[in-house]
């Protein structure tokens, strides 16, 4: 036992020797603190931070954008033209430009892929530009579909979605400094901070944002500078906050779409479409209880959680942690078979198909909602529900959730 305890004693300091030799190679402190703070990529990060960087790597943030060079496997499906117009074909009627003007790419065009959850899209280059192909995968039902087919050349992937994509983006320079969102992308740019001797505690910490011992209401707007949509404010034309970086008040370098846009709001508040989740829950009564996305998610846990979406806790435990049944009353009692999220996050928004994507508003939608403005309702995303006659469901609803008068006789006091 005490020879296996030194040898991993020694393990441990031959480790922990070949890191910082490997680091004080890539980076010289002197010339780091005498530039202006900038981004460094993960890979540093990964130095000191190993066990909250292989947490991360387990993450959807780690898988954002992924060099085709470096792994084969990051594509998800074979980049196969004919395969492509043989499902273009089937959504004809639907394209802006007649089939024989799509740009199909061969699989030697393809240098990133773009998301691998729902569905994933291609980076290619054209004249020293990115832009995002117009063929894109979803993944659940394996069908090929359009995007952005008839201008897909006037929109820079730079511009338009890079900083969101990718980490440490220089639009001037049409550069950035690692695919995916990396550590920096949350934690801001991280020069400063590995330059930092380790001694120097207070200000090592000084040199780097933790969004842990930001404000509430600062630290959840890092996550909504790309869980939105709206439009830059310093450069026209860009679809993510150019300029801003985490500890910063976002309205700043960003508009979002109003809660009323017709194209990508249902009526209400409640969003159509995907990475509008921040939209959704500035209209929640969360964000007026103070219950931000770090309340319920994480972005680098330790282990190996098992269950998806990052959620602290799985499922109702999660909203049981807050919300606690007092009752089996109204819907809660004949929906002990379901769960919190199918009612209170209905899959009503679109990412790849429609509805594979949950409400942030967490807010029931009832039949008469459907009725009334033609949004999906929480009862119908149910297989059991799913054929009925709305103006049933909802009869049947109000009947269920109408209040019983107080059973019993009226006490009448002895003395009178």
């Amino acid at each position: 036992m005490v020879v296996v305890s030194r040898c991993i004693f020694l393990f441990s300091l031959i480790f922990a020797f070949t890191l910082s030799t490997a680091f004080a190679q890539e980076i010289n402190s002197k010339e780091l603190l005498a530039e202006p703070n900038t981004y460094i990529g993960s890979e540093i990060c990964r130095t000191c931070h190993l066990e909250h960087y292989d947490a991360w790597q387990r993450t959807l943030h780690s898988k954002m954008l992924q060099d085709v060079s470096k792994n084969e496997d990051v594509l998800v499906t074979e980049i196969d033209e004919n395969v492509m117009k043989e499902d273009f074909k089937k959504i004809e009627k639907k394209l802006k430009v007649p089939m024989d003007q799509i740009y199909f790419p061969k699989r030697e065009d393809v240098l990133y892929t773009i998301g691998s959850q729902w569905k994933q899209r291609y980076l290619v280059k054209k004249d020293g530009t990115y832009f995002i192909a117009p063929t894109q995968f979803n993944i659940d039902n394996g069908r090929w579909v359009n995007y952005h087919e008839h201008n897909w050349k006037e929109r820079p992937w730079l511009k338009k979605c890079g900083g969101c994509h990718a980490t440490g983006v220089d639009l001037e320079k049409e550069t950035f400094k690692e695919p995916g969102v990396g550590c920096e992308a949350c934690h801001g740019p991280g020069s400063h901070h590995a330059a930092q001797p380790a001694a120097e505690t207070f200000k090592k910490r000084g040199t780097i944002v933790n969004p842990s011992k930001l404000t509430g209401g600062v630290a959840v707007q890092i996550c909504g500078s790309c869980h939105n949509r709206g439009k830059a404010t310093k450069v026209e034309g860009s679809g993510w906050p150019v300029g801003y970086r985490p500890g910063k008040a976002l309205e700043t370098y960003y508009k979002s779409i109003p809660s009323d846009h017709k194209k990508k709001m249902y009526p209400g508040g409640f969003s159509k479409s995907h990475h509008q989740q921040y939209i959704d829950w500035k209209q929640s009564k969360h964000a007026d209880s103070g219950v931000s996305c770090m309340s319920c998610h994480v972005v680098h846990q330790l282990g190996n959680p098992l269950f998806r979406s990052k959620t602290k806790l799985e499922g109702d435990k999660l909203c049981t942690s807050c919300h606690v049944k007092v009752a089996e009353v109204g819907a809660h009692s004949v929906h002990s078979f379901g769960n919190c999220a199918n009612c209170h996050m209905p899959r009503i928004a679109k990412s790849a198909e429609s509805g594979d994507i949950r409400s942030h508003v967490f807010t029931a939608l009832l039949p008469k909602d459907t009725l009334e403005t033609k949004i999906p309702n929480s009862c119908q995303t149910c297989h059991k529900h799913k054929d009925e006659d709305l103006a049933d469901l909802q009869k049947r609803w109000d009947a269920l959730t109408e209040r019983q008068p107080a059973a019993g006789k009226v006490m009448v006091e002895a003395n009178q």
